[in-house]
């Protein structure tokens, strides 16, 4: 009864998958070379999601680190997608196969919280009176509990808006301000899409559950209780909100302009959407800042980058981020422990930080790399590079901005989803709210009674 209790608990794991990890074949894959820790050095096994670009740069960032030193030896492997990932993780806890360092995301953090199979980093940084102050608040405020820190943010991101300055200029229409209003923005794509033709669209907004949290989020509205999941495990959620509303109808408003291009969702969506934009077919888009660095090569397009926009009326209350942070596994030897440790400073090195938003697109959340060549030199060349960094820096946490600590946050975001493509399609706001609202609610509800039925039979 207790293991069947736990297969549900780790959230309705693919039988595959379950019995693939039961049996310990889970496959590694990586660009990097897998070997045996050096002679006298202590193997410290590095559980990643990261592959492309940022893969290369992280293998750098882990040659590096072991050449610094001769005491701890990483060895980074690739496990997969996110969600794939952490899965894996939660399975072969205690086991030989798993790793002492790991990466997992953002809507993950209460899930690995729950199962207590990590070392807080809050232990870590006590014990060495690591100095935490240079890291970005906000970036800290979401992979925490309770004033001590869970996890290291690592790979971090916020949404941002994207404008082609280019075409604003070509067509005389103002650029957007710093950190634009609804109406601002409608303003501007209507023009754009008026004084084109009809040739460009003004805006669009991919259909992703993570940008409607952050609508949320920059207008200080909470989506679950207990403070977001801040102060207790949530048990309900309230997704028909007036700021919901707002920004529903604020697109809605748009496509019924015809000036919103319908890039829809999924995996094609924001490829899609990038593509539209370089090539001048729309404007204005709403994503991850780590696009930047895909944005910048077209030498022919001025981008503009603005912060994430509001409803109005309503103060800029700041995005919550998006991205992954880094855990030390509970069930390693306290010298492995240590050594992850000692990898996770050096990744927050100013240095390490800027050579890794540089290369990934991904923000260097240490505040010290504004000092360094490498992001100067960056920020000459692209100075809208910086506005992610000012947009995260100028904000105070709170628990409207520091991310959802709810289970389930997978599911959510498929139904926030939901409610997006309904709306596009012209559904009735209110209705659709509801009706995803129930479901949502109802998922919460059975992940709440699997957690306390894995509680007693513990």
């Amino acid at each position: 009864m207790g293991n069947i209790v736990k297969f549900i608990r780790n959230h309705w794991i693919s039988l595959g998958l379950a019995v693939f990890l039961c049996f310990g074949a889970a496959v590694v894959s990586s660009a990097y070379k897998q070997t045996a820790a050096a002679s006298g050095r202590t193997k410290i096994v590095f559980w990643h999601e990261m592959g492309g670009p940022a893969e290369v740069a992280l293998d750098q960032m882990v040659t590096d680190f072991n050449n610094s030193q001769n005491k701890y030896e990483v060895v980074p492997q690739y496990e997969g997608s996110y969600d794939e990932a952490v899965q894996k993780i939660i399975q072969t806890h205690g086991s030989k196969s798993s790793p002492a360092l790991f990466q997992s995301f953002d809507i993950s953090t209460a899930q690995i919280m729950h199962t207590q199979y990590a070392t807080p980093i809050q232990k870590f940084i006590t014990k060495e009176h690591y100095d935490m102050s240079p890291i970005a608040p906000a970036a800290k405020a979401f992979f925490s509990n309770n004033g001590k820190q869970l996890s290291m943010p690592f790979n971090i991101s916020q949404p941002v808006m994207y404008y082609n300055a280019s075409l604003l200029k070509k067509y005389h229409i103002p650029t957007p301000s710093k950190s634009p209003s609804y109406s601002e923005i409608t303003k501007t794509a209507k023009e754009l899409y008026q004084r084109s033709h009809h040739q460009v669209k003004g805006m669009t907004m991919e259909i992703n559950g993570w940008l409607m949290e952050e609508a949320l989020a920059n207008a200080h509205q909470l989506l679950v209780n207990h403070q977001d999941g801040h102060a207790g495990a949530p048990d309900k959620i309230n997704l028909n909100n007036p700021t919901s509303q707002k920004y529903l109808k604020w697109l809605q408003e748009n496509i019924h302009a015809k000036d919103f291009m319908n890039y829809g969702s999924g995996s094609n969506a924001a490829a899609n959407e990038i593509a539209g934009f370089m090539s001048g077919k729309v404007g204005i888009f709403f994503n991850t800042s780590a696009y930047i660095s895909q944005l910048t090569v077209n030498p022919k397009l001025k981008l503009g980058i603005s912060y994430f926009p509001h409803p109005d009326g309503v103060k800029r209350n700041g995005v919550s981020i998006g991205g992954a942070s880094l855990w030390i596994g509970k069930d390693k030897s306290k010298n492995v422990q240590n050594g992850a440790f000692e990898f996770i400073k050096y990744a927050l090195k100013p240095e390490e930080q800027a050579k890794w938003q540089k290369a990934t697109g991904y923000m260097a959340i240490n505040k010290n790399a504004e000092n360094t060549k490498t992001l100067k030199d960056l920020y000459a060349k692209y100075p809208e590079a910086k506005v992610p960094f000012e947009q995260l820096s100028t904000v105070k946490p709170n628990n409207a901005n520091s991310g959802l600590l709810m289970e389930g946050m997978q599911y959510t975001r498929q139904l926030e989803q939901t409610a997006m493509e309904q709306t596009y399609e012209g559904a009735n706001i209110d209705s659709t709210l509801n009706s995803v609202n129930n479901q949502m609610n109802s998922n919460l509800q059975r992940i709440n009674k699997a957690n306390n039925n894995f509680k007693t039979v513990q």
